[in-house]
């Protein structure tokens, strides 16, 4: 067996780097050379404490199979461009884990991945143990494009003792969200910290969570696209007021937008489902700090009320924007290897994998055919956290829970139900509406301009994949 220090590792440089530092190394199923159980998985849970996780589940799927994995970390802003790299130069990993449904669209629609070992994964472990939604999201009619695995979901969080000092009730809805930042936009605190960086996938994903709740969609079921419709519009106008009007200035990413909120200097955070270990105080290097918290660490975690679906004026309902992740098989990989690899990770090795970030890692796959619960009954009682564990039903009640759990079969995101996943993967490489975000919440275009601009691109992006 490899040791660890040779088969972890983690892509952090440009691509060029990588493909000399010879760090793009995967098996081929076209290749002469006999299998030799050995394969390559890249996967974007590539924080430390993650990967060390998810070592130790390898080190005994090693030991009990014989197939030894080389373990490879991406970061979720490169992986399209690294992906299409390592395809032309016939250097594809063996397996993907953690790979958000555009990139896993993306690659099925350039014929990289190996979908009858996928079909027969789901198959083999039954398709009823799986969650519905998630089987569809990551399906082409009846074609697995991967194995989903578990989900995270948007969240608007907000502090209920502000809200409830004014009299404002939860900001699920276009006009309480703004009533509430409005309102709550004073004393030195802004009323919501949204994302704003052109570059942060999170924007995006903030700004999706508002749009599909105002049925403001990326396109119609003609595939044509919408980003300039009316309730678009409204969508772009809606985060421009919120993040520009009672934001904090300048531009605000990932880390920003988290320190803002657990400072206590705003009252809203358009984040996800992975907040919650750090909200309660479980990560040394993201703890809430507000004032109230330095003498009672369980201050904000108390005080913070989650939302979990938003509606628009143009919505009909309030909608959950969710992502799957999935196990993706790619075409050259060593297929034996791979099966029986994939099907430890949602199997023996599956309570570990989910339970390393229970707050962001919801399972899809339910139970077993024996036991059909048996993995959201471990979910609930997986321990949060990174530098303090504690069970996630001591930390959070029943009642968010079960919203976390139901929010799962009722996600929605933009262009996979109309199949354009290419586009959304494209999207998530380009970033074509961030920065229009980016341009608009700068004071450099109005949001009017800015749907425009999204729109604009993401039609030239859909003409350039056809």
């Amino acid at each position: 067996m490899r040791t660890k220090a040779r088969r972890s590792r983690t892509i952090a440089l440009g691509l060029a780097t990588v493909l000399s530092a010879g760090l793009l190394a995967g098996c081929s199923a076209g290749d002469t050379a006999a299998p030799d159980n050995r394969i390559t998985v890249w996967t974007q849970e590539n924080l430390p404490p993650r990967m060390a996780a998810t070592e130790k589940i390898l080190d005994r799927f090693t030991e009990e199979t014989g197939v030894e994995v080389e373990l490879v970390g991406v970061d979720e802003n490169q992986l399209p461009q690294l992906i299409m790299s390592a395809a032309a130069a016939g250097r594809l990993p063996d397996v993907l884990a953690a790979a958000p449904m555009g990139q896993v669209w993306q690659m099925y629609s350039n014929d990289l991945l190996n979908t009858e070992v996928s079909t027969e994964i789901v198959e083999r472990l039954d398709t009823k143990t799986f969650d519905a939604k998630a089987l569809d999201l990551t399906s082409d009619g009846d074609t697995r494009l991967g194995v989903p695995s578990d989900a995270w979901l948007a969240l608007l969080a907000y502090r209920k003792d502000l809200l409830e000092k004014e009299g404002l009730p939860a900001p699920d809805t276009y006009e309480d969200v703004l009533k509430a930042a409005r309102a709550l936009d004073k004393d030195g605190r802004s009323g919501i910290s949204l994302a704003t960086d052109p570059a942060d996938i999170l924007t995006q994903q903030t700004f999706e969570g508002f749009a599909v709740g105002n049925d403001c969609r990326l396109v119609d079921g003609r595939g044509t696209v919408r980003l300039d419709s009316p309730a678009c519009r409204t969508s772009f106008d809606t985060y421009d007021k919120l993040a520009r009007g009672y934001g904090p200035p300048g531009s605000q990413n990932v880390d920003s937008t988290r320190a803002t909120y657990f400072s206590g200097r705003s009252a809203m955070l358009g984040w996800s489902s992975f907040l919650l270990d750090e909200l309660a105080g479980l990560r040394k290097d993201a703890l809430p700090s507000c004032p109230e918290c330095k003498k009672d660490p369980g201050f904000l975690a108390r005080n913070t009320g989650l939302v979990t679906a938003m509606k628009g004026p143009d919505g009909k309902e309030p909608t959950q924007l969710g992502e799957v992740t999935s196990w993706a098989v790619t075409r050259t990989a060593e297929t034996g290897a791979s099966r029986t690899f994939v099907e430890y990770m949602m199997s023996k090795g599956y309570e570990d994998w989910f339970g390393m970030a229970p707050e962001g890692k919801i399972p899809v796959r339910t139970g077993t055919p024996e036991d059909p619960s048996q993995y959201q009954r471990a979910w609930r009682t997986s321990s949060l956290g990174v530098d303090e564990r504690r069970p996630m039903d001591e930390v959070y009640p029943r009642e968010l829970l079960d919203q976390l759990i139901e929010g799962v079969s009722d996600m929605q995101r933009w262009g996979i139900a109309q199949g354009e996943g290419a586009l959304v993967g494209a999207t998530n490489g380009e970033l074509p509406v961030p920065k229009a975000i980016g341009a608009m919440t700068g004071g450099q275009i109005s949001s009017a301009e800015a749907a425009r601009e999204a729109h604009d691109e993401v039609t030239a992006l859909q003409e350039s994949l056809r």
